[in-house]
Formats: C-alpha cells, sequence, structure tokens
C-alpha cells in the first residue's frame, strides 16, 4: 500500500505542470492570433517590403510574406523535423506543431489576402439584397423637434421590417411610412420636404438585413400600398360628447363645412391634416388638439349629442380620436445628471407597472428604468429598461421585490397597488400569454390556476405590508385612481418625483395614455374563474392590507376591492 501513492504524488504532480504547460501555449497562441487580426499591416500586390513605409512592420517571426509577380524558387519536397513533417513550401509563421492553430493560422492568412486583393476603401457602399415593398421614395431628414412625418409612432428594435411599418402605417389610413434607426417607424400624410443623401440611409432593418430602414436623424420613406380587405382608419376611438368652445378658432386649428358630413369623413378629414382630435358638429369638422381651450376633462352624457343634431346644435359636439398621434409628448431622453435619489416604482405583478411607466415618461420626458431586463419591453421603446438600474439616467426604476434589503437599497418609493382579483387575472394571463394576450379555457380549468392563486394572493398581500414597513419615503397610488381621475394623480405623482409638468405634456398624456401593451378588449370570454374559497382568502388578505394603510396615515383601499 506504501509504493502506490508516491508514484499517485508524481503522476499529479507531472499533470500539473502538463496542464500549466497548455495553458500558457493556449494564451500565448491566443496572443498571437490577436495581433495578426488588429496589428498587421499588408503591402499591397507588386509592392514589396518599401511600400508600406508609414507603418510599423511586424515581428519578423510573424511578418506575412510578400506577394511578388515574378518568378518563384521551386520549393523542396517536405521534410521531416521533431517526428512530424514540415511544409517548406508554407511560410514559416504558419508552420506550428498545434494543428488546430496551424488552421486558424491559415485560414486567417487566407482571408487577409483576400482583403488585399478587394480593400475596404475600394468598396462600394453595402448591396441591398432584399426589394423593399412599396414605393421606395428615397432617404429624408428628420429632426427629434419637428418630425418630418407627424403621424404615428412605434418601435421594434428586434423585428422591424420595412413590411411591418408600411403596413401599421396602412392600416391607420396613412400614405406615407418612414423608418428610421433600424427600429423605429413613423406614418405621415405629408412628404418630408428635406432631401438627404441616399448613402445617409445605410442601417439596416432590425428585423430585415438588406433592407433601408434610415440612419441617424435620416428616414428611408416609403409610399405605402393600400391593403385590400382591410378597414382604413380602425384605430380609431370615440372619445365622446363635450361642450363646444365659445371660441373655436382658438381651440381648432382647421375648420371646415360640409353638406351631408359624417364622422367618418371628418375623421379622415383630420386624419389628412395629421391631427389628432375630429370634433363633429354638422355641418362642421374641427380638428385640433386637446388644449387648455378645448380639454376632455369633462365629458357630457352621450344623449345630449343626440339631442343637439335636432334643439341645440351650437352647445355640444362629438369627439373623436384620429389614427393620429399626439406628438407633443413623445420625445423622451435619460437624465442630463445622475439623479440623487434612487425612486421606486414598485407593484405587484399585474397592477398595471408598465401601463403607470407609459404615462410618466409621457408627462415628464425621461425613461423610466427597470430592476429587470424585459427584452418585449425594450423592443417597444422602454429604453431605460436596458439601462443599469442604478445608474440615476431613469426617474424611477421598476421592482416586483419586497425584500427589506431591496427595499432599503432605495431613497423613496411610489407604491402601486391594485385590486387583488384585477392583478392575479392580468399576472395569469402574462404568465400564460404575453403582454397582450389572453390565456386559454384550458389553463384556467387546469390545476395550474388554482396553485398560481394560492402562492400569488399572499404575496400580494405581503407586498405592500413590507413596503408600508420598510421604505423610507413612501407614495402610496391606487391604479384606479390614475383611471378614474388622471391627471390630479399624475400631477401628485410628478411632485413626489420632483419634476414640473406643462400643461401641454399632460394634456397630451392624456390623449395617448392607453399605450402599446393594453389588452384588447372583447377578446376574453365571460370568465369567473374564482371559487367559494378562493374569495374567502383573497377577501381576508384586503382587509389585512386595508387596516395597515389606515394605521399609518393612507387612504384605505378602493370600495371596489370588496363588497361592503
Amino acid at each position: 500500500m506504501a509504493k502506490p501513492l508516491p508514484r499517485l504524488q508524481r503522476f499529479l504532480r507531472r499533470t500539473q505542470l502538463l496542464l500549466l504547460f497548455l495553458g500558457v501555449a493556449y494564451i500565448m497562441a491566443g496572443s498571437v492570433l490577436l495581433l495578426q487580426r488588429s496589428g498587421l499591416a499588408v503591402p499591397p500586390r507588386g509592392g514589396g517590403g518599401a511600400s508600406g513605409g508609414l507603418m510599423a512592420a511586424p515581428p519578423p517571426a510573424l511578418e506575412p510574406p510578400v506577394l511578388r509577380e515574378g518568378p518563384t524558387r521551386p520549393s523542396p519536397g517536405p521534410r521531416r523535423r521533431g517526428g512530424a513533417t514540415e511544409d517548406r513550401g508554407s511560410p514559416r509563421w504558419l508552420v506550428s506543431r498545434n494543428l488546430e492553430i496551424r488552421q486558424l493560422r491559415r485560414r486567417w492568412f487566407h482571408g487577409l489576402m483576400n482583403e488585399q486583393q478587394d480593400p475596404p476603401a475600394e468598396r462600394g457602399p453595402p448591396r441591398r439584397t432584399v426589394q423593399p415593398k412599396g414605393n421606395y421614395i428615397g432617404c429624408f431628414l428628420d429632426n427629434s423637434k419637428d418630425r418630418a412625418l407627424k403621424g404615428s409612432v412605434f418601435y421594434d428594435f428586434r423585428k422591424m421590417t420595412s413590411s411591418l411599418c408600411q403596413d401599421t402605417c396602412s392600416e391607420s389610413g396613412y400614405q406615407f411610412a418612414g423608418l428610421q434607426f433600424g427600429s423605429e417607424c413613423y406614418c405621415g400624410n405629408r412628404l418630408p420636404a428635406g432631401r438627404a443623401r441616399e448613402e445617409d440611409c445605410r442601417l439596416d432593418c432590425r428585423g430585415e438585413k438588406g433592407a433601408p430602414c434610415g440612419g441617424v436623424g435620416r428616414l428611408s420613406v416609403y409610399k405605402v400600398e393600400e391593403q385590400p380587405g382591410v378597414r382604413r382608419y380602425r384605430n380609431v376611438r370615440y372619445r365622446g360628447c363635450f361642450r363646444r368652445p365659445e371660441n373655436v378658432s382658438e381651440a381648432f386649428l382647421f375648420h371646415t363645412v360640409q353638406s351631408n358630413l359624417s364622422s367618418e369623413s371628418c375623421v379622415a378629414i383630420c386624419t389628412d391634416k395629421e391631427l389628432p382630435l375630429a370634433v363633429l358638429q354638422t355641418p362642421d369638422c374641427f380638428c385640433g388638439y386637446a388644449t387648455a381651450a378645448f380639454s376632455l376633462q369633462e365629458p357630457a352624457q352621450d344623449s345630449l349629442c343626440a339631442a343637439a343634431n335636432g334643439s341645440n346644435p351650437a352647445e355640444f359636439c362629438q369627439v373623436y380620436q384620429t389614427p393620429v398621434q399626439d406628438s407633443r409628448c413623445m420625445d423622451r431622453k435619460f437624465l442630463q445628471e445622475k439623479s440623487r435619489q434612487l425612486v421606486a416604482l414598485s407593484s405587484f405583478p399585474g397592477a398595471g407597472n408598465t401601463w403607470v411607466r407609459h404615462l410618466v415618461e409621457l408627462a415628464t420626458g425621461y425613461y423610466t428604468g427597470s430592476f429587470y431586463f424585459d427584452g418585449s419591453l425594450y423592443n417597444k421603446g422602454f429604453k431605460g429598461e436596458k439601462d443599469y438600474w442604478k445608474s440615476g439616467r431613469t426617474i424611477c426604476v421598476k421592482t416586483h421585490e419586497s425584500g427589506r434589503h431591496e427595499m432599503e437599497m432605495y431613497d423613496a418609493a411610489v407604491l402601486l397597488i391594485r385590486n387583488p382579483y384585477r392583478c392575479l387575472l392580468a399576472e395569469f394571463n402574462r404568465k400564460c400569454a404575453g403582454h397582450m394576450g389572453y390565456a386559454s379555457e384550458q389553463h384556467w380549468r387546469g390545476q395550474e390556476w388554482p396553485e398560481f392563486v394560492g402562492s400569488y394572493a399572499p404575496w400580494w398581500a405581503s407586498h405592500v405590508l413590507d413596503w408600508l414597513r420598510f421604505s423610507r419615503r413612501l407614495l402610496v397610488l391606487h391604479y384606479e385612481e390614475l383611471q378614474g381621475a388622471l391627471f390630479p394623480t399624475l400631477h401628485t405623482l410628478t411632485s413626489f418625483l420632483n419634476t414640473s409638468v406643462s400643461p401641454e405634456r399632460l394634456l397630451c398624456t392624456e390623449i395617448n395614455q392607453d399605450g402599446h401593451f393594453k389588452r384588447p378588449a372583447g377578446r376574453q370570454r365571460p370568465l369567473h374563474p374564482f371559487t367559494p374559497e378562493m374569495r374567502r382568502l383573497i377577501d381576508g388578505y384586503i382587509r389585512t392590507v386595508d387596516q395597515a394603510l389606515r394605521e399609518r396615515n393612507h387612504s384605505g383601499l378602493p370600495s371596489e376591492y370588496l363588497p361592503r
């Protein structure tokens, strides 16, 4: 038993030395390849070594051979060196006992020779391998302060294509589609005035290599094709009945009178004028923005607009929101100086955190951050999603965490609370079908839904209770308050964030409040998945949270959370 032990020790020592030697050889080989890729300058064909006089010559051991046009000396046959066959016809720097390194060096050498024959400086602009759909018009100038195409805007930082942009603009009733930065799509009905050089629009679309997708401050503009069988202006939204302003010339930018005027024709007129509001009062059609002279804060009963057609036509009007996007609050940026305080935007999953981030970015003009990285949110325009959450460049940071250590890293917090019944439904839909989809009936009927409620309902309560206990400075915000009283609630929120907001941005935020992550209504059939046992469990947590809020001098939960 004593003899094998020293043998094993000697074997291990030799193995360590062998591994050390192989590691050093691997690092040296990598360094050699790196030097070859980054530091070599190959003289042009036929120029010998003197043509590169201004460049530092590479070390002799790594110096590539100079290609000569004259006759070459025939190379002798292979010779043996140390038991291995060495090809004397190959340059010495290509020879290596390591077969893998030898192949890598030769592959790099042949690539280098190809680059020498076709230098990058002599190559033209990249060829477009994809035939653009529709009528490509050209490259145009664009300015973030005054957009060349003033219609709708949407983003896709991963899968943007020229066809996707054109189809979206066509469905919204626009004539032109413009792409920028390879991922941003702009729609409009007026061709931009400022032409740019075609080579300025050299960026490819993120989801379509070879198709022109603009550049920095440059738009690749297409004339869109109307899609057969697709209803135009399908994004029109009826905002309600409102009292007509006394001074219509001050409230609206455009006015026309037409006989047999309909809501569709008025919307078409305002869309063509690239204005977001169409105000109908037969035979008058007004187009404009939401302003202090005509805000959408006090709607009237729809019956008053119906009666206005006969009895009092000068008092009330019907308001429609056209597919044109109000661009007064679309510009967003990171904070110019690092924020002195780190503010959390905390919520239970499914409470509407993404929607509130959308409102904050529109109202303040600054990006919001995230403790996580959600690629789908980043692709749709939340650029702060990719920023480091502690960078201080975002106005607030999304989080669903509720541990004491995570909460104490923030100087202040906005606690967003939503009805737990709504939260559980929204989060279960998201887990099963993403941000915009609905869970299937199979998900609801299986065992997955009861297990989800059993684990997530206690989390809803503990999340609120922990933030009430451990946060340093806290603003409690109810999702339902934002829905019912957007303006005053946004004023409270932006004041807590130490940001001044202009009335114009707030009005623009109100017009664009839905964003891109609102689930379409009417797609989910009526379903009541909560059993009596589930309701008793959730109702108990609602009472606990309501009592804790009142004990800490916050307003209690809205009455709709629980039948009382």
